[in-house]
């Protein structure tokens, strides 16, 4: 039974970039049995841990304002939540903060509204000309893609999921910041590609998650 709802802000290093949403979800399921935590379990035949990642991360990408929601089934402190889930974190994830959420909150991942993405390009780009093609991806009025996954192809306007960008040099290199509309399903792989760049050639780090003001305690 649930009676308690924790919303955790983590974020994940370079060391587990390359791990699969799947994994993440099993790395903190067993972080928290570990720690001892009383989590709440589904019912039925099968039983899983009731907690829910925001939103998935690609494979490669790092990130650091990341979401996950535990429901308990019996209540504890935030504070003591978070040191004891601290004490078994493994290595490439890092928490920072923990918070009580209304049970009667939807769900995280329909909460999800915007996210963040920083895409830092090859040693080789040119910061005036990344800011030139970014000035001009701002200017259009739309700018039609395609996309194919499973051999099924998605048609749409990648424009008006590009609600900011802005160009910045970091210690990595030259990059663009990005803010897209998340249920719409913008990133960075096809912003870089639209502005010319290949997409493989990136490396991606979400910055942050926006969530309708309805579950925003967070």
């Amino acid at each position: 039974m649930k009676v308690q709802r924790l919303r955790v802000t983590f974020s994940r290093g370079d060391v587990l970039r390359y791990i699969t949403h799947l994994d993440l979800m099993r790395s903190w399921e067993r972080a928290i049995k570990r720690a001892g935590l009383p989590i709440a379990y589904s019912g039925g035949f099968t039983r899983h841990p009731q907690l829910a990642l925001a939103a998935p991360l690609p494979v490669g990408a790092t990130a650091e304002g990341e979401l996950m929601d535990v429901f308990l089934e019996t209540p504890v402190a935030a504070d003591e939540f978070h040191q004891r889930l601290v004490a078994q974190t493994p290595p490439g994830l890092s928490i920072v903060r923990v918070v009580d959420v209304p049970l009667d909150v939807p769900s995280l991942q329909s909460l999800v509204r915007e996210w963040v993405w920083r895409a830092v390009l090859p040693p080789e780009t040119d910061l005036e000309e990344l800011c030139r093609r970014a000035a001009a991806f701002l200017a259009l009025e739309s700018c039609p893609w395609e996309q194919t996954r499973d051999k099924e192809v998605r048609r749409y306007d990648l424009r008006p999921l590009v609600l900011d960008l802005r160009v910045e040099q970091t210690k990595h290199g030259v990059a663009f910041v990005a803010r897209f509309r998340a249920e719409a399903g913008g990133r960075p792989e096809q912003l870089a590609a639209a502005l010319g760049y290949p997409s493989e050639t990136i490396r991606i780090h979400r910055l942050s998650l926006g969530l309708d003001a309805t579950g925003a305690q967070a």
